[in-house]
């Protein structure tokens, strides 16, 4: 058996499809464009390249995108002010702040100070509290990708065994929370887990989150799995995922590849959230996406 390949780069750019002909229809009712609105402090090579596509993304679906570059020796204070001016701003309907910030920044109270309502990322403690509770807020964009990933491999996940590696509050959380709401049997396991395999081989899902070059080993894997691989690591080799792709694919029955997975669905969620954003702040009843 070879696991069939979820791709992600054509995923994401039939929603990026979906939400620019949501949000032309959201313009010609509004009489103006959703607007997201990126900061990033210093001169960080990977973050300017986020920061690049998700700007490109957000052309691309008809919205306004409004970037703001500050250079890395900028204070708390500033950045601040910053965030207070977009959070009044009724053009902007969602604020992202790139991380990671210059370490003389508190990172928690900038996104503590971004207004819940216009965090399109997710990361603010309300929208966190939402999520779990099942209420409306914003889910962070990388789980949200990897569901909507999932339920294209399975229409009902109700039932299935869900095995979550890592416990970040941008991943793992959020994660299981969301199969959690899907009524999956949820298993997180991190660096205390005293037998990770032994979790993981009993999972119909397995999404590894957790940082470390090729950690699941393809005797993890339940065969006919479905896995999802977070994970972005540079080596030598190149990037590869936190999975051993080439023995997973013998085991797996639908895996994502690194890279082209997961990564491509990030910043598609990202401007699904500031279309959502937008109609919740115009009253109006937003597409399913």
């Amino acid at each position: 058996m070879t696991a069939a390949i979820i791709d992600g780069k054509a995923h994401a750019a039939a929603l990026r499809g979906r939400v620019a002909d949501a949000v032309a229809a959201f313009r010609e009712r509004a009489g103006r464009a959703p607007g997201l609105a990126v900061v990033l402090v210093g001169e960080d090579p990977a973050s300017a390249v986020y920061v690049r596509n998700k700007g490109k993304a957000t052309r691309e679906a008809g919205m306004a995108s409004f970037e703001h570059r500050l250079p890395a020796d900028t204070d708390a204070a500033t950045l601040l002010a910053l965030v207070a001016q977009l959070n009044a701003d009724p053009a902007v309907d969602g604020i992202l702040v790139q991380l990671p910030l210059p370490a003389h920044i508190d990172a928690e109270a900038v996104l503590l100070a971004i207004d819940p309502d216009k965090d399109v990322d997710g990361f603010h403690p309300v929208n966190a509290g939402r999520l779990a509770i099942g209420a409306e807020g914003f889910v962070p964009c990388t789980p949200l990708g990897c569901l909507m990933l999932l339920k294209d491999v399975h229409p009902q996940l109700a039932g299935l065994e869900a095995v979550v590696i890592g416990r970040s509050n941008i991943v793992g959380k959020p994660m299981a929370q969301l199969l959690l709401q899907q009524s999956c049997t949820v298993t997180i396991v991190h660096s205390r887990t005293r037998d990770v395999a032994a979790h993981t081989r009993r999972a119909d899902i397995l999404v590894a989150a957790v940082g470390i070059p090729r950690f699941v080993q393809g005797d993890w894997i339940k065969p006919g799995a479905t896995v999802i691989d977070v994970g972005i690591n540079r080596t030598d080799a190149g990037l590869v995922g936190d999975v051993d792709f080439a023995a997973a694919q013998g085991l797996a029955g639908a895996i994502t590849p690194v890279p082209g997975g997961v990564g491509p669905m990030t910043i598609a969620c990202l401007i699904r959230n500031t279309y959502v954003s937008a109609c919740r702040r115009e009253a109006l009843d937003a597409v399913a996406l």
